[in-house]
């Protein structure tokens, strides 16, 4: 076999840098934990200096710094010896109000090493694994991770996206929040809309739960949560449906569309919020989707087979989710209304 040697050095050097990523997860979760990167993100610090506002070891945090500054996520100025996040690393890292909690993503990985043997598993068999059977830093990076992206697009950009739904809302609408999670998008209208009365429904108790919880922090007295599945929920009459992130791992999404449809209100919106992702596995051969097909192959995939669901996958695609909603869920309009680099979000009406 002849093997191309400027190729074998392009795949190696790409390797490498995939191979340094996953060897610094640990040490990114520790410097969340431990408060390296907020300290970092209010001022340049020595190795010496950044241990004692930290209370940790200096000869760790040296090594730790070095991997850190190495991978680009903490500039070093050799001049001074110091370390600092600049502002883009330190919106990503220290702010978990921010736009992307990147934290809150290694959480997500962290969860998946706890799987590997169920993954495993699963691959020979074709089983699947329920959404409460995972480590519980997955619900965790969950609503870490994408209550970023609730913050910096949901009330300024998706909501006024779709037709009327941000005046119904102000004067006071009705609203159901399908897989709340631990209720970060759910707190996040109840805040922006008070006088609307909101409703987060999802299967998994313990996250019922914090999503109470989580509300009761926040002050908010106008949500609600309850423990019940995308079909088995009660409520009617409602002005918005929301699913986010969550359509595609359902066991039942066509059953989930319909209930949705016949829960609203005649004039009423469901707003799909769904991974970005195009139709065909060719466009999405790109970093986002790597991410998404890896979750997918061990969260999405799993949670929907564990209930013989048809496992549409993180990367479905609009034209599949268009058959779910559409031709399944019976709703006669969907339009996309907005997106971004790790979101599209849906709008179907009757």
């Amino acid at each position: 076999m002849s093997v191309n040697e400027e190729k074998l050095n392009a795949f190696l050097g790409k390797a490498v840098g995939d191979l340094g990523a996953a060897f610094s997860a640990v040490l990114v979760l520790l410097g969340d934990e431990l408060g390296l990167y907020k300290a970092l993100a209010k001022e340049s610090l020595t190795p010496v200096e950044l241990a004692k506002r930290t209370g940790t070891n200096e000869r760790y945090i040296r090594e730790w710094l070095g991997n850190q500054a190495a991978g680009g996520y903490v500039d070093y100025d050799a001049s001074s010896g110091q370390y600092r996040l600049n502002e883009e690393q330190a919106v990503c890292l220290a702010d978990p109000a921010g736009p992307v909690d990147l934290a809150g993503a290694y959480e997500i990985a962290q969860a998946l090493f706890h799987t590997y043997p169920r993954v495993r598993d699963n691959f020979r068999s074709g089983a699947g694994m329920e959404w409460g059977e995972h480590h519980p830093c997955l619900f965790h990076g969950v609503e870490r991770f994408f209550r970023g992206g609730y913050h910096a697009h949901l009330l300024d950009a998706w909501l006024p996206a779709l037709e009327g739904v941000v005046d119904k809302l102000k004067r006071g609408g009705k609203v159901a929040d399908v897989g709340c999670g631990h209720g970060a998008s759910t707190v996040l209208m109840a805040k922006a809309f008070p006088t609307s009365h909101f409703v987060g429904y999802d299967y998994h108790a313990p996250s019922i739960d914090v999503a109470r919880e989580r509300a009761r922090e926040a002050g908010v007295i106008n949500a609600s949560f309850e423990q019940a599945d995308a079909t088995g929920y009660n409520g009617r009459d409602f002005d918005l449906i929301a699913f986010f992130d969550c359509l595609h791992d359902m066991a039942d999404p066509d059953g989930a569309a319909r209930h949705a449809r016949t829960a609203l209100k005649e004039d009423g919106t469901c707003m799909i919020v769904e991974p970005a992702a195009g139709d065909s596995t060719s466009d999405n051969l790109n970093p986002v989707g790597r991410v998404y097909y890896a979750a997918s192959s061990m969260i999405c995939v799993p949670v929907s087979l564990a209930r013989h669901g048809p496992a549409l996958g993180a990367q479905a695609g609009e034209a599949r989710l268009r058959k779910v909603i559409v031709d399944a869920g019976g709703f006669r309009r969907l339009r996309r209304a907005a997106e971004t680099p790790f979101n599209i979000v849906l709008e179907a009406r009757s």
